[in-house]
């Protein structure tokens, strides 16, 4: 489904909606015309228009803008995956709505049509360090300018035409003479019908094209785009495994009849572990208790899980900020160029270190509770969940989720201890958002299989006790491999998330 990109409300689902395919279109451009038309009145030295960048800030330049792109496009690595790649696009082309940066408007409808198309830069893995994404937006630039290939996505992925979208498709002249205008805005759009051309192409395909002024290049790459793209992604994948990590922990409550006194709103303080509470309360309905206390696997579950989705919320919230502002600099805004460090990403990557570490912790919690549903003081059943006795029936669950849980903490190390001085010691200072970002999104699939071990153990002994359970795993409890079962519970998790 389409949404509309307008520079002030763009959320982390919706960013990854965009990324898995979803059309936008675009808002209203009125800030970005009216920066534009101010940065054209500027006079004095204003950086990276009319001066070089970093050291060479003091340097009066002229059309060097071109170049800056050209020399900054020296990313390393793999490239990217397509639906990260679209999410910087999505990110960067809401930032410019925001206004501030002076970048000519008529580039934004250009690159609508590369999302809607599917097209997606060759963004390398290594080359940010927190304080813009210089070689992300550079090569992006030089796909825009022809220079570089867009890279298209395989033809499995359908992208559908915006619903309700005003604009004029270029028809066959204006594919041939490389023009199409916008309806109701007098924007020019730039379009090259592929003839067997650049790789990344097909014959008759239009590929969208625009002629960046020099001084629209360092304006364009002003930006840490491809950082918070991760970020949402990240956050956003993340939301939905921590809300099924509640409906996990749910099943292993049952499973082994723990005490519900620990979700007792009399016990809550805070509000997101009481409303951790009160979900799990309503999930596990009631339980017959065995013991007096349960291991913290229970009884500190929202202190724990409340703590992550506190820590969620504020990265979520930081990153959302960030996202729907102009993080320009110069920054074009009361009649002149404002120059400042608003590119630098500190609070970001602050909030993802604090949420890669509250992750590690609910994980734990997970795999503690795995612990139980193995041990028959705590079920009852035999040992290992087996079938018979001496059997191993899901021990190795265990060395799984513990594998998965060292990557985790891996994942956590925080970035922010880190430093660099760059660029003759003019740039003396870096966040390392960017690592931070990739950590956070990264550490969603050793999260999931924690979850996923968890899952299939508790719903085995669900079922061995004779209890409802209607989750479509695998029933057989003979021992035999359990990839199976573990790839089926993964993609059970978010249908579980509430």
């Amino acid at each position: 489904m389409t949404f509309v990109l307008d520079g002030a409300h763009l959320t982390c689902e919706q960013v990854d909606r965009a990324a898995h395919g979803s059309g936008i279109a675009l808002g209203s451009t009125a800030r970005a015309q009216a920066a534009w038309r101010m940065a054209g009145l500027l006079n004095g030295p204003v950086y990276g228009r009319t001066t070089g960048v970093g050291a060479n800030k003091d340097v009066e330049t002229e059309d060097t803008g071109l170049d800056l792109l050209r020399s900054h496009a020296g990313g390393a690595g793999p490239t990217i995956e397509a639906f990260r790649a679209r999410a910087t696009l999505v990110v960067r082309l809401n930032q410019l709505l925001a206004g501030g940066s002076g970048v000519d408007p008529a580039l934004l409808p250009v690159l609508t049509a590369a999302v809607n198309l599917g097209l997606t830069p060759p963004i390398r893995t290594y080359g940010a360090i927190g304080t813009g994404d210089l070689t992300a937006l550079a090569t992006t630039a030089l796909c825009l300018l022809g220079e570089l290939p867009w890279t298209r996505p395989s033809d499995t992925v359908r992208i559908e035409a915006p619903a309700g979208d005003t604009r004029n498709p270029p028809t066959e002249a204006e594919t041939r003479t490389g023009t199409g205008t916008e309806a109701g805005t007098g924007d020019t759009r730039s379009w090259e019908r592929a003839e067997g051309g650049p790789p990344g192409t097909r014959p008759g395909d239009p590929v969208p094209r625009f002629a960046l002024a020099s001084v629209d290049a360092l304006p364009f790459i002003s930006s840490g785009a491809a950082t918070l793209a991760d970020a949402a992604l990240a956050c956003h994948r993340l939301g939905v495994l921590l809300s099924a990590a509640t409906a996990v922990a749910a099943r292993s409550f049952r499973a082994i009849d723990a005490s519900l006194e620990p979700l007792s709103p009399v016990v809550q303080r805070g509000a997101e572990q009481t409303e951790v509470a009160a979900g799990l309360r309503a999930l596990v309905g009631s339980t017959s208790p065995r013991r007096v206390q349960d291991p913290y696997g229970y009884r500190a579950f929202p202190q724990v899980h409340g703590a992550v989705l506190d820590a969620l919320g504020r990265a979520e919230r930081t990153i959302t900020e960030e996202m729907n502002a102009a993080p320009e600099n110069p920054l074009i805004a009361g009649g002149r160029a404002w120059h400042n460090g608003n590119f630098h990403s500190a609070r970001v990557a602050l909030a993802l270190d604090a949420l890669r570490a509250a992750l590690v912790q609910t994980a734990t919690l997970s795999a503690a509770r795995l612990a139980t549903l193995n041990d028959p003081a705590h079920t009852g059943l035999l040992p290992f969940l087996a079938e018979r006795p001496g059997l191993s029936g899901v021990m190795i669950l265990e060395y799984v989720a513990h594998s998965a849980l060292a990557e985790l903490r891996h994942l956590a190390a925080p970035v922010t201890l880190g430093g660099a001085v760059l660029s003759l010691g003019t740039e003396d200072h870096a966040s390392f958002t960017p690592q931070a970002a990739r950590s956070a999104l990264a550490a969603a699939e050793p999260l999931e299989i924690v979850l996923a071990c968890e899952l299939v153990a508790s719903v085995r002994a669900l079922r061995q006790r004779g209890l409802p359970c209607d989750l479509p795993l695998d029933p057989a409890m003979r021992d035999r491999p359990l990839d199976a079962d573990l790839d089926a519970a993964r993609g059970l998790l978010p249908g579980l998330a509430p």
